[in-house]
């Protein structure tokens, strides 16, 4: 489907179009806001998107047809470490991952940036601190519409007021948060990218938003960046592979399938904005004489390091408590997020969850019917248990003979994340839940990915520089989680938006576009 701002290239158009100043790969996070920040600079950008646009129809806020269909997921299939096929947890559209994000948009906090000890390893220090991060920060806030408090987190560093007041707990909500100071925890809320039109209905977390009032990279990023004239967004737009000079020191083109032809288009600047995955198996598949272990790869960590939160969901279940909450996911605990109780380890973080509908529950255990668990997630109130992944070189994304993904992962950092997930259910507990019900998705978590083409100041040990360029190759910028050091214990997504911003002031004000 088409939408005001997109365009396809035309048949017959030429096999290398230069038309460009500046080619970005990808839509979301890091892709939609580099987009929106270099627009009005007058360089001519050409934005590819391997997906199209998410219908706005009924089936937006369709548990069934969201959790149960995977009516917008990807149906291409990676390996595993062991061959074995299976659908990640990824979706190619305009805006990307961000259409189907929770809009939780916290800062990484001012320690996440230097090395810390944890139970199972090292989380290694970043090539830049919190203070080169606070400014964009702010600007990523504004753009992104975020709602919260601060002064609250005992986590939080200093920082001037969010954009918007925080979203208001429901009643039930409410309650929790009181009892849970009572156990001397300091509960917060959880920063929230919010639009205005937003009516905190029940289907935010992992569904598209049917009246594009969350704040994703399609709404606050490229929807700006193509009222522009000299930007362009091409639609069901694969890059295949980058292709290098002679030298292999600089980009010459970009190999681009849509259905039924292949071309080459080709600026002076590309941006590769793929997600953690996309953007390592992409600069796998352009391997060349000059780069035969993959582009940009003389470190030899493109697609290594690879992260993704360890992640459990949790519900709380009282049989004689009704939950009438429509939207519940507005506090988070990180009493827990720099050290245990009894521990000088940090733990993670917990968050409440948008609400759980019956047939997401069956999704787990098909066998038990949606009416039962209807029934008993009425009663539930959820929560998101979350600790720091660390990053190991066997962890990795490679490609292989036809380019089909392959994801090798381990978890690490058990040890404190069930640390975390037994203090989350103390506290469960001693807000009266009965039951508590716990569910990961273990070695297929798909979500939250970052650190594989990591930045750094040492090309030995990085595959980018601390502006994102790549060290082998002087025309190419990687921008979004694939360059974290380290995966921190908080949603990414702030964090790639503002390192966009950084990384678009430092092009606009170094390159000649």
């Amino acid at each position: 489907m088409a939408e005001p701002g997109a365009r396809s290239p035309e048949p017959g158009d030429n096999d290398v179009n230069t038309a460009f100043d500046i080619i970005i790969v990808g839509t979301g996070a890091g892709g939609g806001t580099m987009a929106r920040a270099l627009a009005g600079s007058g360089a001519r950008i050409l934005v590819l998107e391997r997906g199209d646009f998410v219908a706005r129809e009924d089936q937006n806020w369709n548990p069934e047809a969201v959790w149960k269909q995977l009516r917008y997921r990807t149906t291409e299939t990676w390996l595993d470490e062991t061959g074995k096929a299976f659908r990640p947890y990824t979706h190619y559209c305009v805006g990307g991952n961000t259409k189907f994000w929770g809009t939780v948009l916290y800062r990484l906090r001012r320690e996440d940036f230097q090395a810390v000890e944890h139970i199972d390893g090292i989380s290694p220090a970043w090539p830049i601190d919190y203070n080169t991060l606070a400014p964009y920060y702010d600007r990523a806030e504004q753009m992104y519409s975020v709602h919260g408090q601060a002064g609250i987190d005992p986590t939080e560093p200093p920082r001037g007021p969010f954009p918007h007041p925080p979203v208001p707990h429901s009643p039930v909500i409410q309650d929790l948060v009181d009892r849970l100071r009572q156990q001397g925890l300091h509960p917060s809320p959880l920063p929230l990218g919010l639009l205005d039109g937003c009516i905190l209905c029940n289907t935010c977390n992992s569904f598209p938003c049917k009246i594009h009032a969350k704040s994703d990279a399609e709404v606050c990023g490229i929807r700006q960046a193509t009222a522009h004239a000299t930007v362009e967004l091409w639609t069901n737009a694969r890059a295949r592979r980058l292709i290098t000079d002679a030298s292999g020191r600089r980009i010459e083109s970009v190999e681009v399938e849509r259905p039924g032809e292949t071309f080459r288009v080709s600026a002076p600047l590309v941006i590769v904005s793929c997600g953690a995955v996309n953007s390592a198996a992409l600069l796998l598949r352009s391997a060349t004489d000059k780069h035969p272990a993959g582009l940009a790869n003389s470190s030899g960590l493109v697609g290594r390091r690879y992260m993704a939160h360890l992640a459990t969901m949790m519900q709380g279940f009282h049989p004689f408590r009704r939950n009438d909450t429509v939207f519940q996911k507005t506090v988070a605990i990180n009493d827990f997020y720099l050290k245990g109780p009894n521990t000088k380890y940090p733990l993670g973080q917990i968050q409440s969850q948008g609400r759980t509908h019956g047939v997401m529950a069956q999704t787990v255990v098909p066998s038990v019917p949606v009416w039962a668990y209807d029934a008993w997630v009425a009663r539930g109130v959820d929560w998101l248990a979350m600790s720091e992944d660390l990053p190991q070189p066997d962890n990795r994304v490679t490609v292989d003979a036809n380019g089909k993904i392959r994801l090798t992962y381990r978890a690490n950092n058990l040890t404190a994340h069930m640390q975390l997930v037994s203090e989350t259910k103390k506290i469960l507990r001693q807000l009266g839940f009965w039951v508590v019900m716990t569910h990961s998705h273990k070695a297929k978590n798909t979500t939250h990915q970052c650190g594989t083409l990591v930045f750094g100041a040492d090309a030995r040990e990085s595959v980018l520089d601390p502006y994102c360029r790549a060290h082998d190759v002087e025309n190419l910028f990687v921008v979004d989680a694939s360059f974290f050091p380290s995966s921190a214990a908080v949603n990414p997504g702030l964090t790639i938006a503002a390192q966009a911003l950084r990384v678009a002031d430092h092009i606009l004000g170094s390159e000649s576009a």
